[in-house]
């Protein structure tokens, strides 16, 4: 016993498509499905539904079985697990089977699954085996098994023809002819891979998760990174990536690709690249509170090695005042640097069951206006500056400041009435935000050396940073 299978569920709670189940009782996946949408029709938004789901099994009683589940779009995808597993491989089987449909699809949606419905049955059957193990999962070794959807191999299908033989017989004319499941001795990399022109890029992304108290004093910050590649480079590469602060990369997570024995060494990564989008490496930076300065923050820019963890690079503050049914605010968002912006900013506030009348202006410490939107408006501002909505189903009202200069202090004023007397606003405001060419660990790539082929490649590192804080008032 272990991972049991796989269900995909429509929005409607429907069962779509699904694994074969075979080691269990026909009737065990439809028990975890109502088992969901019970849960479902008990809450009132579908995100207080517990992750994971206790299900009394069918066969063995005393055996514990559960229901992990994960939102993708307008799909939910069940985990059926049972006997003594850890909950968290089916939530970690779950991530990486919708990697693989978003390597196929680019999408995840109900009508990619419907579209394609062939090719995510052929997924669902290789990579779980019929005793709960997860069985091939790399991208690359599943492209040579099953052939991702194109129109080409749609047209074949339909009229019944040998796909491998038109392939091969398209092979004599110049096509590349693909060399077979399992052909290649490494198995995150295709063989034979040819590419005319030759190039490899990798993306460090950097997301701060912070919980600041009303005095904007951080109560718990932490940074979890990942280097994100993206390798276009022919026959059988190695790559050597060499950074200035290694020390500054703690609990770390390599791609299979990683050759443990030179990063524990010299720490440097060593590796032979997949084909492709992969992830090379996932790390975490932990922080404590009290680096609250722009100081030290535009110091981490630089590129030394900061002594003290990330601060936050903006401060919020939020003034309420109620009368009988109705309040009035003042929202206050400051940049604390001095050479970057911050961009696509997004501050979400609950203003609690029964508001209404929202009305708000966004501006600019300059004075310029913002543009707001009601709930019956849709579309979005072509202006640069500031502009709040309001979502009069879930009461959350959203002040979005697209670019953020250095420096630069931005209010959002408005008023609303509620059913409460007096009104009963969230106390925290969560804010997403991201700044480019910058990491809050200030990782700095020193070298990235590519061995083993004689052609001249393209190379590239960039670096950008992404937040999401809950800021108490």
């Amino acid at each position: 016993m272990g991972i049991d299978g796989l269900i995909l569920l429509d929005a409607t709670g429907r069962s779509i498509i699904q694994s074969g189940f075979r080691s269990t009782s026909p009737s065990y996946p439809f028990l975890h499905v109502e088992a969901f949408n019970e849960a479902l029709a008990a809450v009132q938004r579908p995100s207080d539904v517990d992750p994971v789901i206790y299900i009394k099994h069918p066969i063995h009683p005393g055996t514990p079985s559960a229901c992990c589940h994960v939102s993708v779009g307008d799909l939910r995808i069940l985990c059926p697990i049972s006997g003594n597993v850890d909950p968290l491989l089916g939530f970690a089987f779950l991530q990486t089977f919708v990697d693989i449909l978003r390597e196929y699809f680019n999408e995840v949606s109900l009508t990619t699954v419907k579209d394609n419905f062939d090719v995510v049955y052929q997924l669902l059957e290789e990579t779980l085996d019929s005793v709960g193990h997860p069985l091939t999962t790399s991208h690359n070794a599943l492209r040579d098994i099953v052939l991702p959807p194109s129109l080409l191999s749609k047209l074949l299908a339909a009229a019944g023809a040998n796909l491998q033989a038109a392939i091969g017989s398209a092979s004599s004319a110049g096509v590349q002819q693909p060399s077979g499941p399992f052909a290649s001795q490494i198995p995150w990399r295709r063989a034979g891979v040819r590419y005319a022109s030759n190039e490899i890029y990798f993306d460090m992304v950097e997301d701060l998760r912070a919980i600041v108290n009303k005095q904007g004093i951080p109560l718990t910050s932490n940074v979890f990174g990942r280097i994100e590649g993206n390798c276009h480079l022919s026959g059988t590469p190695d790559c050597s990536l060499n950074f200035t602060n290694p020390q500054v990369i703690t609990d770390v997570a390599f791609h299979p690709c990683v050759r443990l024995q030179r990063w524990a060494k010299d720490k440097s990564m060593s590796f032979v690249p997949p084909d492709g989008h992969f992830v090379l490496v996932e790390y975490r930076q932990a922080t404590s509170p009290g680096a609250n300065s722009a100081l030290r923050f535009e110091k981490s820019i630089g590129g030394s090695q900061p002594k003290e963890p990330a601060p936050i690079p903006f401060a919020m503050k939020a003034s309420f005042k109620f009368e009988a049914n109705t309040g009035t605010f003042t929202i206050s968002f400051t940049s604390r640097l001095t050479s970057r912006p911050i961009e696509k900013v997004s501050v979400e506030l609950s203003l609690g069951d029964g508001a209404h009348g929202i009305k708000c202006v966004a501006s600019r410490e300059s004075g310029g206006l913002g543009r707001g939107f009601s709930s019956l408006e849709t579309g979005s501002s072509t202006s640069p500056s500031a502009s709040w909505t309001f979502d009069s189903k879930k009461k959350v009202l959203r002040w979005e400041i697209p670019h953020a200069p250095p420096s630069t202090l931005w209010s959002l004023q408005g008023s609303f009435t509620a059913i409460n007397t007096p009104p009963r606003p969230s106390h925290a405001m969560q804010i997403s935000f991201e700044i480019q060419s910058h990491t809050f660990s200030a990782l700095k790539v020193d070298q990235l050396k590519i061995t083993g082929e004689a052609y001249k490649s393209y190379k590239g590192v960039r670096g950008r940073s992404v937040g999401n804080v809950e800021w108490r008032w």
